[in-house]
């Protein structure tokens, strides 16, 4: 048992140390966090682990509301996405929802190399109907990272496209809630992210991007 006890606890020790950091630069952090979870931003995002949603763009726990799915879909079939985007639009009241894809993302890259890996082909179908619908564009390019890069960015705006036609997000427009729907881009190489300019603030730019 005590063996078991030990395991990991250099991230226990980590853990304790950035707890003493936060409360010695701002004693009343945690105690903001226990009396109220209000994010503006709900972040749609892969589970790659090098790529730390609320790092990159500097904000602290509370302030982004996500799930992280591998690769970044927002799947209008799943029902525990679902569940998490109902509650962040109806009872947290998020105003931004950010789709962010990451280029060298290996969800998108699996979807399209050919190998069978069983389940997983099943739920990464929709990126591979996205290359489908787009084959020309992607097959003028370079085959390789600026092909896959591509489809990366693609795909973010297909899932845009499935959260800004949500039945949730349709609701809260029409009862005159403020929620943007925005389509980024991470680069592991530089840290960066790119805004592929497909931001949805309403019912009429939700259909034009359609």
């Amino acid at each position: 048992m005590c063996e078991k006890h030990g395991m990991l606890g250099h991230l226990k020790a980590r853990n304790r140390a950035w707890a003493e950091k936060r409360i010695e630069a701002d004693p009343g952090f945690f105690q903001r966090l226990v009396e109220q979870q209000a994010p503006e931003y709900f972040w749609i995002g892969c589970s790659d682990s090098r790529v730390p949603a609320s790092e990159i763009v500097d904000l602290d726990p509370g302030e982004v509301f996500f799930p992280r799915i591998l690769p970044t879909l927002a799947p209008p079939q799943d029902a525990n996405y679902l569940s998490v985007l109902q509650f962040a639009v109806d009872v947290l009241k998020v105003k931004h929802v950010m789709v962010v894809g990451h280029y060298g993302c290996g969800g998108v890259s699996a979807a399209v190399d050919g190998k069978r890996r069983g389940l997983v082909d099943h739920w990464l179908h929709p990126i591979r109907e996205v290359a489908a619908a787009h084959r020309a564009e992607l097959e003028a390019l370079p085959a390789g990272s600026a092909r896959l890069d591509r489809l990366c960015e693609l795909n973010v705006i297909r899932q845009v496209r499935n959260v800004a036609s949500d039945v949730f997000v349709q609701e809260a427009w029409a009862r005159g809630q403020q929620l943007a729907v925005h389509g980024w881009v991470y680069s592991i190489r530089n840290g960066l992210v790119t805004d592929l300019g497909v931001t949805v603030t309403g019912p009429a730019e939700a259909a034009a991007l359609g």
